[in-house]
């Protein structure tokens, strides 16, 4: 005989999933009954929730000292801003969860933001004439992608609900649209991993770390591992089924473990170009303390 939080459970799903989580099938329209799926999915809003915020720091950095056209790499962004969309494309194509295709979407906002501000400051400290007209500009471009970022998901998940509902895909047009958003997945990892270069090059270039923020990276750091992490928690137990898993999503693997590598990289810059920054710093005090004294006496 059924309890009442069973009936209510099955009321909240549908009677779909009626012994799985309602508040993640609920969000994710997903059915997780075991633990580990459970933690997947949790690990995995982690990471979506550190990627979402990691560009924040890097903003006001930039807009506090106003030199991030010196300070980061063009390339560093484009390729992340490459990245970004042939994951969007890759989600959107292979029918992915509403939120994996909602986050992907506010990822690439927050690209155009960053570029956005690049080009601003890039053209503003090269002294070119009409520089208030592209403050106006560059406004108004972010305040369109902003109201994009919203109206675009809410389209999405109501379209995505609709194909749910309404249509029946042939096995054919499956497998092709499978294809496209797994090589949608190699090339996004291979921007994901692209994009670490230039950015490490300038760093060496300046043997300096002035005008990035850490935590853009500390945060893409965490969000790579949770990301990686989530995927690896959802291993089938069967021992047949770990290589097909694994396979299928090698693309987001090497994506995601494959930059938080480098990214140690990166920290690595940043505590010794930060050494470096200190020893200048002590070795210009000793040279300016004797001329101090001598014109004391």
């Amino acid at each position: 005989m059924a309890t009442a939080e069973s009936w209510h459970v099955q009321l909240v799903t549908g009677g779909l999933c009626p012994f799985g989580s309602s508040w993640i099938w609920n969000l994710l329209q997903q059915c997780v009954e075991s633990v580990w799926e459970y933690w997947s999915i949790v690990i995995g809003l982690v990471s979506i929730v550190c990627f979402l915020f990691a560009a924040l720091p890097q903003l006001y950095v930039a807009y506090k000292n106003g030199k991030v056209d010196q300070a980061l790499s063009l390339g560093f962004l484009l390729c992340w801003f490459g990245g970004d969309c042939t994951n969007f494309i890759g989600c959107y194509l292979t029918n992915q969860l509403p939120i994996q295709v909602v986050s992907a979407i506010f990822y690439v906002n927050m690209d155009i933001i960053m570029i956005s501000q690049f080009a601003y400051y890039k053209l503003r400290n090269n002294n070119l004439k009409g520089s208030g007209r592209l403050k106006g500009f560059c406004i108004a471009w972010v305040l369109l992608f902003i109201t994009l970022s919203i109206i675009l998901p809410s389209q999405l998940l109501l379209q995505n609900l609709k194909r749910r509902r309404e249509t029946e895909i042939s096995e054919n047009t499956l497998g092709i649209t499978e294809m496209s958003g797994f090589i949608c997945g190699y090339v996004s990892s291979v921007f994901y991993l692209g994009s670490r270069f230039p950015q490490l090059y300038k760093n060496f270039q300046r043997k300096s770390t002035v005008g990035t923020s850490y935590l853009l990276f500390a945060l893409a750091m965490l969000g790579n591992f949770t990301y990686g992490l989530s995927l690896l928690l959802k291993l089938p137990v069967i021992r047949q089924y770990k290589s097909e898993y694994v396979i299928h999503h090698l693309p987001w693997l090497i994506g995601s473990f494959g930059v938080l590598v480098l990214d140690f990289f990166m920290t690595a810059q940043f505590i010794m170009y930060r050494k470096h920054k200190t020893t200048d710093a002590s070795l210009l005090a000793l040279e300016v303390e004797p001329l101090l004294v001598s014109e004391e006496d």
